[in-house]
């Protein structure tokens, strides 16, 4: 684990710790990765603990996805290995719902169903890798190791700004309770300024996230498709959220203007 995926009170402290090959922290008092596995078959969970345990990690178990809640809220976790097939709460919605409590540890989903459907749900609902079962106990830690680089790093799966949402997802818009129907090419320009609240975005940057390379940087697609969104996003509410920074480009405001 690279000293960057620690908390910064114990980066002091690896430094001057020996560490063996999987980057695991010996004779010192820096804490080694923790992981919390969510998996409601004993045996399984008692597998991966002790194989993780042997690798010098932390690691504690929750059977059911209620538990992995509270136990992912009272502790900082350095990655969670979630189960899909859970009882009461399954792994998508212990996966969704430890995103909306802002719990952005990364996330590790073990199934042994390998349908599309359901690696896609995993992926939308907020997790961050993905691992059949039966799996190779040498994967496992690999994978983890690859998640603790990343670090955990805010990524809501439904975007917020003010009383905007967006679900790139499903492809939703809502202003308030109000659903809002946009284009394809609509739902991109919104989701970019969306990512980047009160930030000047100039034409070029919102042509390079929004459109391919056929489009060129003169063209006015662009002012064209602000006021599109302007017209179902902004004006049936009364709102003058997207703002025309002179000679700059185009801004989303943070926050309604006073």
């Amino acid at each position: 684990m690279a000293a960057t995926s620690l908390p910064p009170a114990t980066r002091a402290t690896y430094a001057s710790c020996p560490r063996t090959n999987l980057g695991l922290i010996q004779g010192c008092q820096a804490r080694a990765m923790r992981v919390l596995i969510v998996e409601d078959e004993i045996k399984m969970a008692a597998l991966i603990r002790r194989g993780l345990r042997e690798e010098g990690l932390s690691a504690d178990v929750a059977i059911k996805g209620e538990d992995a809640l509270w136990m992912a809220g009272a502790t900082a976790y350095d990655a969670i290995v979630l189960d899909v097939m859970l009882p009461g709460l399954d792994g998508f919605q212990t996966c969704t719902k430890l995103r909306e409590k802002s719990i952005w540890a990364p996330v590790l989903m073990l199934t042994a169903r390998d349908s599309v459907e359901d690696r896609v749900a995993g992926l939308d609902g907020g997790a961050d890798d993905y691992l059949t079962k039966p799996f190779s106990f040498a994967e496992l830690l690999a994978r983890l190791r690859a998640l603790v680089r990343r670090g955990p790093v805010e990524r809501p799966t439904v975007v917020e700004v003010g009383d905007l949402r967006l679900d790139p997802a499903t492809h939703q818009v809502w202003r308030g309770g109000v659903e809002i129907e946009l284009s394809p090419k609509e739902l991109a320009l919104l989701e970019t300024f969306m990512r980047q609240p009160g930030v000047v975005l100039s034409r070029y940057h919102l042509l390079e996230h929004a459109w391919d390379y056929e489009y060129e940087n003169r063209s006015n697609v662009v002012d064209v498709y602000v006021r599109y969104l302007r017209e179902k996003v902004d004006r049936p509410f009364g709102a003058e959220s997207i703002e025309t920074v002179r000679g700059a480009g185009y801004r989303l405001r943070a926050a309604p203007p006073a």
